[in-house]
């Protein structure tokens, strides 16, 4: 008797992410069957997936961008395709009944509503977007259990603990590891010459720009303390940040008794995409062995909270507690982008998130509509400091010059 073919909806198809779970999936034609894609703006990426994996839709966030793809189907006779736009029809592929599993793989605040949408369906839901935690954590979390939703985290940090992790009992902390970026080493007075190109230039994993930033400035640790203290239920002060160069221990689970278990394996995000579609089974995901006698040594230090300082301020907008981590996410994406705009220097990304987080009120939110205002309040505080601070074309912020 065959296994029972899943219905798979990726939001965040075009991405990294996306682009993986298509691989794994394309592995396991009879485990699986993609019934919905969404991207962003890129059409011809959408299209080309559209040809080989023949969902029923096809969601693109803008209307000009699902015009093009849209022309494009037609032409080539796969007008079947349902094509949409906008942020509604992310939760309506989201929420399809056809669809079993939900890949959550939208970068940023943008995931949260169809994420939440799946929730509210009751889908399975592997969770690669972690501001949905981040932003609404008590929210997402309260709807989560309400739903008696499976979720399953696909970063490779929690998709490991989650291995680790048998049961909350006896846990004394979880330590997420980082591969430190490309400036682990970089002499700190060279940070204020860093550049988006630089930023970019992750030496384990390829990821998309912006994930690569927060890679470099160690947010995206940051974010991921706090995605750890909602999935897991530790204190903050449970959950601690590691460096491993190498990226082959995905995170540690220490217990009372001084055991410590660790997950391993190549930097390939394919592993932790493939345990969680077979969940709780386990099928081939076309990532190569782990050879440990070739890989030679594995080596851990601390973070340096001068390096980093992104770092702390995430532990700061979790201890803060409200929608503090809300403010930090937003503020964070907006710095991001100013940065990679070249309209600010990388320095000053750690300086905008402090500013906002000492100016943006944060209270407790208790629905999304208020997490999403003070999401619009601290993203508008962050366009204003950025307006304030932008580079010159000689590379100097205005503040610096005068």
């Amino acid at each position: 008797m065959g296994v029972k073919q899943r219905g798979i909806c990726i939001l965040g198809a075009t991405g990294s992410i996306g682009q993986n779970t298509l691989d794994v999936v394309a592995r396991h034609p009879d485990r699986y069957r993609v019934v919905a894609l969404s991207g962003h703006v890129r059409d011809e990426e959408m299209f080309s997936l559209c040809q080989r994996f023949r969902p029923a839709y096809a969601v693109m966030s803008h209307d000009d961008a699902a015009a093009r793809l849209e022309q494009r189907l037609r032409q080539a006779d796969l007008d079947g395709i349902r094509v949409l736009a906008g942020p509604a029809a992310l939760a309506q592929i989201a929420s399809l009944p056809e669809v079993d599993d939900v890949m959550a793989a939208i970068v940023g605040a943008a995931g949260l509503l169809p994420t939440l949408a799946a929730v509210q369906a009751g889908k399975r839901i592997l969770l690669a977007n972690k501001e949905c935690l981040v932003m609404a954590g008590a929210l997402f979390m309260d709807r989560v259990r309400q739903h008696g939703v499976t979720l399953l985290p696909i970063d490779s940090e929690h998709n490991a603990v989650f291995q680790c992790m048998l049961g909350r009992q006896g846990v004394r902390r979880i330590l997420l590891t980082a591969s430190g970026g490309p400036f682990r080493q970089t002499p700190l007075d060279g940070f204020a010459a860093i550049t988006p190109v630089e930023a970019c230039a992750h030496p384990k994993w390829k990821m998309g720009r912006k994930i690569s930033v927060d890679s470099a400035t160690m947010m995206n640790k940051g974010l991921e303390v706090i995605e750890a203290y909602w999935l897991f239920g530790l204190p903050v002060d449970a959950v601690e940040v590691l460096i491993h160069p190498q990226s082959i221990v995905h995170s540690l689970v220490e217990y009372v008794d001084g055991s410590v278990l660790a997950q391993l394996g190549n930097p390939d995000m394919r592993t932790p995409i493939a345990h969680a579609l077979a969940y709780p089974e386990r099928i081939h995901s076309g990532v190569s062995y782990l050879d440990l006698a070739r890989q030679g040594e594995l080596t851990f230090e601390a973070p340096d909270p001068q390096r980093f300082p992104c770092l702390p301020l995430a532990y700061a907008a979790l201890r803060a507690g409200g929608s503090a981590a809300t403010v930090l996410n937003a503020a964070n994406e907006v710095a991001v982008q100013a940065f990679l705009d070249r309209e600010i220097a990388f320095l000053q990304i750690a300086r905008l998130i402090e500013d906002a987080l000492g100016v943006v009120s944060a209270p407790a939110c208790a629905t999304v509509e208020e997490i999403l205002a003070v999401d619009t309040l601290a993203r508008a505080f962050g366009r204003e400091w950025v307006a304030r601070h932008r580079a010159r074309p000689g590379g100097k912020s205005r503040a610096a010059a005068t």
